[in-house]
C-alpha cells in the first residue's frame, strides 16, 4: 500500500502511529477531514492480522466518519482509531492511558469514543490523559450508553422513510423485519411495537430472539429466512454487505432502513435498489444518533438538546430522498452529495473570509 498515494487521491489530512512496549499498544489514528470541526471517531479494538490491514481500516473509517459527521449536520469533520490487539484478552489500563496520552498529543484534532471492542469504562481509562473524549461514564457528565439514542434515530428514519414511500409516517400496521435483536434493535423494537407494528425477528443467538418474541409478540424466524419474509419495511441491524445480488431479489419490502453499517455489499447495489424503486434510507444518515449524541458532550451534554437534535435524523433524510427524486439519483449517492455539498460550502466561506489564506502561508 502506497500509504500517501492513497491518502492524497482520497484527500486525507493525517496518519499516526502509535506505540507503547510496555503497555502493548499498537494503535492508528487516521484524520480524514476537519474542514468542519475537529475529526470525531471511534477507537476500534480488532485482533487484525496484518498492519496493512489496519491501517486499511482505519483509513476507510476515518473517511466514513467524514460523510456521517457532515450529513448530520454537526460541525465536526472524520476520523478513527484502531487498536491492534484482542479485546477479550489484550486490553488493560495502561494501554488506554498510553492510547489517551497520543490522543491529546493531537490537541483537539482528533476526538475519540467508543467503537467495536471498546467500552464505557475504557473511555473512561482515557479520560484520565485527554479530555477530547467522549461516550464516558453518566457521572462524568456525559449521555451514557448511546445504543438507546441511536435506537430512537433509527426509528425516526423508519418514520421518514415511511412517509416517503407510503405516504405517511404512522407505522401502525406495518410489517417491519428485523435482522439482528441485539441492544439497538431491541430498543428499535420497542419503538415500532409502540407505534403498532407488527415485528418479524431473526438472530443467531437464540436467546436475543426469544427475548424480542416474549416483549414484543414479534414472529421468529431462522436467519437466512428473513430475506423472504412478507413486509412493508426490512431493518438490517446486525451484519454489514447484507444487500447483495442474492438478497435482493428475495426482499418483498419496499423500504430498507436500519442500524447496520456499510449495507449495501457494493454502490452498484444502490443503484439496483433505486432502479426496483426500493427507498433505502443511506446507512451513516440513518444511524447518526449515537454520534450526535456523544457530539453533544462536548458542549456539556445536555439530553433535551441532544435528542431534538437526533430527531434531524427526519428532515436530512427527507431531503435526501428530495435529490433522489430530482437528479434521479440512488439515495446513497443523494446522501454523499448532501455531505459533500456542506464540506464545500464551509471550505468556500472559510476562503472567502481569508482570501489571502494561500499567499500568507506561502511566505512562512
Amino acid at each position: 500500500m502506497e500509504i500517501f498515494n492513497y491518502m492524497e487521491k482520497y484527500e486525507y489530512e493525517q496518519l499516526v502511529l502509535c506505540h507503547d512496549k510496555s503497555s502493548g499498544l499498537k494503535a492508528i489514528i487516521a484524520i480524514h477531514d476537519t474542514t468542519l470541526g475537529p475529526a470525531l471517531g471511534g477507537c476500534r479494538i480488532w485482533p487484525y492480522e496484518t498492519e496493512e490491514e489496519a491501517i486499511e481500516d482505519a483509513l476507510r473509517l476515518a473517511k466514513g466518519m467524514t460523510y456521517k459527521n457532515a450529513a448530520a449536520g454537526l460541525d465536526l469533520g472524520g476520523g478513527k482509531a484502531v487498536i491492534i490487539a484482542d479485546p477479550k484478552k489484550d486490553k488493560n489500563p495502561e494501554m488506554f492511558r498510553a492510547f489517551g496520552r497520543y490522543v491529546q498529543g493531537l490537541n483537539g484534532r482528533y476526538i475519540t469514543a467508543e467503537d467495536v471492542g471498546a467500552t464505557e469504562q475504557d473511555m473512561d481509562i482515557i479520560h484520565k490523559e485527554t479530555d477530547f473524549v467522549t461516550g464516558i461514564s453518566k457521572e462524568f457528565g456525559s449521555g451514557g450508553n448511546p445504543s438507546p439514542v441511536t435506537a430512537y434515530g433509527i426509528y425516526i428514519g423508519i418514520k421518514a422513510s415511511a412517509k416517503e414511500a407510503f405516504g405517511s409516517d404512522d407505522l401502525n400496521g406495518k410489517t417491519v423485519a428485523v435482522q439482528g435483536v441485539g441492544n439497538v434493535a431491541f430498543e428499535l423494537c420497542n419503538y415500532l411495537h409502540k407505534d403498532g407494528a407488527k415485528l418479524i425477528v431473526t438472530d443467531i443467538h437464540k436467546e436475543a430472539v426469544d427475548r424480542a418474541v416474549q416483549a414484543f409478540g414479534a414472529e421468529a424466524v431462522e436467519p437466512d429466512a428473513i430475506y423472504d419474509v412478507q413486509c412493508d419495511i426490512f431493518a438490517p441491524c446486525a451484519l454489514g454487505a447484507v444487500i447483495n445480488d442474492d438478497t435482493i431479489p428475495r426482499l418483498s419490502a419496499k423500504v430498507i432502513a436500519g442500524s447496520a453499517n456499510n449495507q449495501l455489499k457494493t454502490e452498484k447495489h444502490g443503484n439496483v435498489l433505486h432502479e426496483k424503486g426500493i427507498l433505502y434510507a443511506p446507512d451513516y444518515v440513518i444511524n447518526s444518533g449515537g454520534v450526535i449524541n456523544v457530539a453533544d458532550e462536548l458542549i456539556g451534554y445536555n439530553e433535551a438538546r441532544a435528542m431534538r437534535k437526533v430527531e434531524t435524523i427526519y428532515d436530512n433524510l427527507m431531503e435526501i430522498y428530495q435529490i433522489s427524486k430530482q437528479e434521479n439519483i440512488p439515495t446513497a449517492e443523494a446522501a454523499d452529495r448532501l455531505a459533500e455539498d456542506r464540506i464545500e460550502s464551509a471550505r468556500k466561506s472559510r476562503y472567502q473570509f481569508f482570501p489571502d489564506r494561500h499567499h500568507i502561508l506561502s511566505r512562512r
